[in-house]
């Protein structure tokens, strides 16, 4: 397939600034807990980034406001360089605050971005191009994630803290300047004499009058929910089923991250070879199937379920970005894409608190248990079959 001029610039900037903020976000936290000896405090960097996406709706409807989405997508990206550069002025615990505070700027930029670049691409690209795309962004993202993190540490451990804020200030900066080399794209913004209240609430109609995007929306919000309730068994998982060292989860998180990125990869053209709903659906039931074999006190399944939980959840929010572009008006794709944030992200935080929870009164493999049964529901749910009228493949 042969990319187009946009479609390259954007990959770029996706896969250089992915590498840059998941070493500053690891390292973010050691920099913490170095300064305050705190673990607690450093477990809030977590925390800080993730918090805006319970605002996704209201960004999106900001976004929503500017006609030059990609413009928006520049300017975030330059934002987050000069922010991180502030870091530079952290040297004791006394200005730890800073750290936090450019971590929730972080968590900011995320959502804008998404919106942003929901907004964008279905302009920017090829309809036939949007679900490869998407599949290649989440190779990309996922894929650093291997090496980024170690870079990260290393680099704090060599340089210190200010040394990986400059570098990711580096990777924003290098974002910003691919983000230019896409061709301009005027998309109306939203009346600005909209009330505020009616342009949030817009997100929430427009996803529920798209039958196919509230199905693969809602079974992501399941599905999410269900990860992380089944995320918080891993050491469980490592100590009472296989009998090894804490540290062998890494093993388990190196492996579900190759998943997601041979997910990226595969996503495009099975996309174009079922319909949405159907797809969907199978990566959930992959999950179902990988919690299940979690459960097993033997390495090959377990190894197996990491594989399948790397192939799951990178399937599910491919699909549902590629309708959301495909499906919604270009006016209120922010708004849409907010909100479809919240739903998508919030109840898996909600899953690893839910886990934690139970895991201190139950044994862990009937959560996994639980969780493979309600996967399953939730699979059979999402593959029922969709009234609409539209084209069955996503393209």
């Amino acid at each position: 397939m042969k990319w187009s001029r946009n479609a390259t610039a954007y990959l770029g900037a996706v896969l250089v600034s992915s590498f840059g903020s998941n070493a500053m976000m690891l390292a973010a936290g050691i920099w913490v807990m170095a300064l305050t000896g705190d673990s607690s405090l450093a477990a809030w960097v977590g925390f800080l980034v993730w918090a805006p996406t319970l605002a996704g709706p209201v960004i999106g409807a900001i976004v929503d406001r500017a006609p030059r989405r990609q413009r928006v997508m520049i300017g975030a990206n330059a934002m987050m360089g000069l922010l991180l550069l502030l870091l530079l002025l952290v040297d004791t615990e006394a200005r730890v605050w800073l750290i936090f505070a450019v971590m929730l700027c972080y968590g900011v930029s995320f959502v804008v971005l998404d919106a942003a670049e929901n907004a964008v691409l279905p302009a920017a690209v090829p309809a036939d191009q949007l679900g490869d795309l998407n599949g290649l962004r989440m190779s990309a993202s996922e894929g650093v994630k291997l090496a980024a993190p170690l870079l990260g540490a290393g680099l704090f451990t060599w340089l210190g803290g200010a040394g990986v804020a400059v570098l990711d200030a580096i990777t924003f900066f290098v974002a910003a300047a691919l983000c230019l080399l896409i061709r301009p794209v005027r998309i109306e913004p939203t009346p600005a004499a909209e009330p505020w209240r009616q342009r949030i609430a817009e997100g929430a109609r427009q996803l529920w009058r798209q039958p196919v995007l509230r199905r693969i929306v809602l079974s992501t919000s399941s599905l999410m929910f269900l990860a992380g309730m089944a995320g918080t068994t891993v050491f469980a998982v490592v100590d009472e089923g296989l009998h090894r060292a804490p540290a062998f989860a890494g093993v388990l998180m190196t492996v579900q991250g190759a998943g997601s990125v041979a997910a990226g990869l595969l996503a495009g053209p099975l996309q174009r070879r079922t319909r949405p709903h159907v797809f969907a659906g199978t990566g959930i039931a992959l999950f179902a199937a990988g919690a299940a074999l979690r459960c097993l006190p033997s390495l090959t399944p377990v190894l197996v379920a990491a594989l399948l939980a790397g192939l799951a959840a990178p399937w599910v929010l491919i699909t549902g970005a590629t309708v959301l572009q495909r499906d919604v008006p270009a006016a209120c794709l922010g708004r849409v894409s907010g909100t479809v944030t919240l739903l998508s992200f919030a109840p898996g935080a909600i899953g690893q608190a839910t886990g934690a929870s139970l895991l201190a009164i139950t044994d862990y493999r009937l959560l996994l248990g639980g969780a493979a049964v309600a996967g399953l529901v939730t699979a059979a749910l999402c593959l029922r079959p969709v009234r609409e009228d539209a084209p069955a493949p996503v393209q």
